[in-house]
């Protein structure tokens, strides 16, 4: 456990909090420092985000075949295994895929926490272990001025950004769930499929549209306690991720007309 801590913190949380510190240094508001570290993290781990999103998107593609595999062989646990994995294999998708991308995230996530909460703090130990990381060649700024852009206190709680952050999380889940349902709508339609008014969803379906309602309402719940700087970097990370996924997106339905 302590191998895996040291190795977190020489690879991932001092490399951050040094580069923070170094756009804190040429650009001195720390707002402007939190959204440039921001687009520079999110593009360094833009391969596994695009990875994510194709390999969610490519998963949604296959469930209307594999929820017929599961209806007929829902007997033959064996048969549906091979017969799940014959599919996988037919339209190269990895179930799994996209676990390892998100995994990774989560780690950089963390981090990226991690360090916007140790430079928010102006307690003298904060102060000390910032002091300890910072690489010799790189200056330590003492404590960063915690009013960004002249009226933003980074350090306090802001329940409007709060907002605009859970605001952008429903949006973002509401692009992926109405591409997926335009998609779904227009194989029925190619496959002769007429919905019922009282047919059951999918247990997917299900899960999909409880997140869209839970994600952004726990956003809101936890947002509002977070300091603004955190907040701050919830909402820009979201507006990138929320590009991404349109050209992502947009991609692959190019790729479908073509």
């Amino acid at each position: 456990m302590g191998l895996i801590k040291s190795a977190f913190s020489l690879l991932i949380f001092q490399p951050l909090l040094n580069l923070l510190i170094v756009l804190y240094m040429i650009f001195p508001d720390f707002g402007v420092a939190i959204i440039l570290f921001t687009i520079i993290t999110k593009l360094a781990t833009l391969p596994l985000t695009k990875k994510s999103i194709e390999s969610q998107k490519a998963m949604q593609d296959i469930q209307p075949e594999l929820k017929k595999l599961q209806e007929k062989y829902k007997k033959d646990k064996a048969m549906l295994g091979q017969k799940s994995m014959e599919l996988y294999k037919e339209h190269g998708v990895n179930p799994a895929g996209g676990c390892l991308p998100i995994i990774l995230q989560m780690v950089f996530i963390i981090g990226l926490f991690q360090v916007l909460r140790l430079t928010l703090d102006t307690s003298p130990e904060a102060l000390n272990r910032v002091s300890e990381l910072l690489y010799g060649f790189i200056e330590n700024p003492g404590t960063p001025n915690q009013i960004a852009f002249g009226f933003f206190d980074l350090n306090s709680p802001s329940i409007p950004l709060a907002i605009v952050a859970a605001a952008l999380q429903f949006f973002q889940s509401k692009m992926m769930m109405a591409k997926t349902e335009k998609e779904q709508a227009a194989r029925d339609k190619k496959n002769g499929v007429v919905k019922k008014d009282d047919e059951e969803p999918d247990f997917s379906s299900m899960i999909q549209k409880q997140m869209l309602y839970m994600g952004p309402v726990m956003t809101l719940i936890i947002g509002a306690k977070f300091a603004g700087g955190l907040i701050l970097y919830w909402t820009i990370s979201t507006i990138f991720m929320i590009v991404q996924q349109y050209y992502v997106l947009k991609k692959e339905e190019d790729k479908t007309k073509s």
